[in-house]
This record gives structure tokens, sequence and C-alpha cells, in this order.
């Protein structure tokens, strides 16, 4: 398959104008989880699965295909170049990492959800005859010497029969295989798949790291302002920064942050300009944008943090709300939104129920 063609294929991760994991070069992430890795592979220290957690858009799958690349192009653990290595770096240039961008290399099987043609959608699941490609990939004898690798993106998203699967494959590896097990919320996975992997855990990202990882990939493309306060409001996560900025993200939170800066009163025509702005036909970004930010903004509530420098400020009555109640606000955002995806409900009024909701909160 042509490069062309590959950008035309869907994927999970895919950000307009920025790499996909297996296609990044840079590694904006905390130094010691690369040299863990390292350290393992040149001390012959090599587990055969590793978890890598933490929270969605920090690094993880990069860190992976990262390792991956490294693995791929050393092969011997014990080689000179391994030993001299001060990180896990591949030059994009490389024929290793040309093929694992363009995903043409025999020895690494990403496993994700899959896109159907037919439906044109993602599946909901990471599903069992995913997995179970272990099978023939480990299996086979077409490939290329040296170590065989498997990345599961994100692990969270497997069903019952495909975490069973997997946890078989786990128990039994096959000799010079790998496994790098993603995951935005590990203690979800089962307790043995957990067991027999050596764990990573990734922090979020600092806001400054966020602010240069976006100037240096896209140096012209954002406001600084705006890339500022998109780092400050991402929790750590250089994809939701990166959202933030791309999907109207800024926008919609100041939006809301001036909406919510009226409670205990909301003006009705404010709350139906703010919900026809995330609920039109076409905004699934939007929508998606408006939960995250709502989220965001319930998290710094119950963290007793004040919202970013600048940015419009909750009323007193809002800050001297109990803890408590926005956990009922919270708890009211979570099954709203989530009986509206499953049900297929109208996303306007589902965004005047959550709004409501805040209201009536700060009234009580």
């Amino acid at each position: 398959m042509a490069a062309s063609d590959l950008q035309d294929v869907p994927r999970i991760d895919r950000l307009d104008g920025w790499p996909l994991p297996d296609s990044q070069p840079a590694w904006f992430g905390d130094p010691a989880a690369e040299t863990a890795l390292l350290d393992a592979y040149r001390g012959g220290r090599m587990h055969h699965a590793w978890l890598v957690g933490g929270p969605k858009g920090i690094g993880k799958a990069t860190l992976a295909y990262r390792f991956a690349r490294f693995v791929l192009a050393h092969r011997d653990p014990q080689a000179p170049a391994v030993a001299a290595a001060g990180g896990l770096a591949i030059g994009p240039d490389d024929p290793v990492f040309r093929r694992v961008a363009g995903q043409g290399h025999a020895n690494l099987l990403a496993l994700e959800r899959p896109y159907r043609e037919d439906r044109k959608r993602f599946l909901t699941e990471l599903s069992v005859d995913q997995i179970r490609r272990t099978v023939s990939f480990f299996g086979s004898t077409s490939g290329e010497e040296g170590w065989r690798i498997a990345i599961v993106d994100p692990a969270d998203e497997m069903n019952a029969s495909a975490a069973n699967a997997l946890l078989k494959v786990l128990e039994e590896p096959p000799r010079r295989s790998l496994f790098f097990v993603i995951s935005h919320a590990p203690g979800r996975l089962l307790p043995t798949i957990r067991s027999r992997c050596r764990r990573i855990e990734l922090a979020p990202l600092p806001a400054e790291t966020i602010v240069a990882a976006i100037r240096q990939s896209r140096p012209d493309a954002f406001e600084d302002g705006d890339i500022a306060l998109a780092a400050s409001l991402s929790e750590g996560s250089l994809r939701r920064a990166i959202l933030l900025l791309q999907e109207d993200g800024i926008a919609g939170y100041r939006r809301f942050a001036s909406f919510a800066a009226t409670f205990p009163d909301a003006d009705i025509g404010a709350m139906h300009a703010l919900a026809d702005a995330v609920s039109k036909r076409g905004a699934d970004d939007a929508y998606d944008g408006f939960l995250d930010t709502v989220r965001g903004w319930l998290g710094r509530r119950v963290r007793g943090e004040a919202e970013p420098a600048g940015e419009p400020a909750p009323s007193g009555v809002v800050a001297r709300l109990p803890l408590a109640r926005w956990a009922e606000v919270w708890e009211k955002v979570t099954e709203t939104s989530a009986e509206a995806e499953a049900l297929n409900l109208d996303r306007k009024q589902v965004v005047l129920s959550i709004l409501m909701s805040f209201a009536q909160a700060t009234r009580m």
C-alpha cells in the first residue's frame, strides 16, 4: 500500500496535521521511562510484556512504537550500538522507521479498534478476533529474524473475550516476543493481565512541555495565548490540548466558562445558544469537546482550583458549594452523556439538561 493510500485509511488516533504514534519521531514524556526500557533491553532483563499506563494523550503509544523501532533496528541487545545508545531515537530516514510508519514491518503487529468501511465507523470494542491475530503473527515463519512485537492500543477497549484471549497468550509467550499493553486506566484490566506485565506509569505532561511540543510541531499555526490556555486546560494531555486548538475548543471553553460565571443565575437565551453551538448536525467534535470542558471545569471545582488566569471565574456562590454537590453534578453529567450515547438521544436536549443541572445545583 502506498504512503498516500495509508493517509486515507481511518485510524482511531489520527489528528489532522499531527503524526500518529507510529510516525512520531519526538518524545515529549519523562526521559526516565525511555531509560527504563533501554536499560532492561541491553541489560538482559527484558520482560516479555509491558503495561504502559496513564491518562489518554500523554504519549503511551508513542513510547511503545519508539521502543519497537529501536528493537527492530537493533536486534541484538549486546550490540555496541545498543550499549552506546543514549535513548531510543531512530531517525525518520531510517528504513525501520519508514516501515513502521507505513505499517509494513513484518515483525510488528498493531492491535487497535478497527474501522468498518461498510458501517463508516469504528467498532466500539477491541474484539477477540483482533487479539487472536497474535496466534498467526507469532506462529508464522514468514516474518524476519529477531524480535516480534505486538502493541495493544488501548487494552481498555477489549471486551471480555478479547481480554481472556490476551491473557492466554501472555501466559504462554512465544520466544523473542514482546507485548506492549496500552491502558488509560490499568486498574480496570483483569488482575491476571496486570500481574503478567511489567508496569510503566506515565505522568501527565507539564503545561510548559505541551506548549513547547505544539510550538515545535506547528510553530505558526496558533496564537501563543491560545496555546497557553489549551495547555492549562489539557490536564497534562497533549492530545487534548491539540483538540482544543483545532476543534474550536478554546472558543467552546470560553462560552461555557462565561455561562458558568453567571451561576446561580442562568440566562435561558445563552443556555440555548450554547446548546445550539455544540449540538448542531455534524458538530461531533464540538459536542465531545463540550463534555470534556464540563468535566474539566467540574474537576477544578472538586480540586479547589481556579480557572486559568484571565478567564471567567466562578461566582462566590459556586466557590462555597460543598464537594458533595459537585459529586452529584458529576454523576448527572456522566449518566446523561452515557444514556445519550446508548440511546442516540437529541444532543441539544442532553446539553440543556446538563446546563440545567449546574444551575439547579448552585441554587440549592
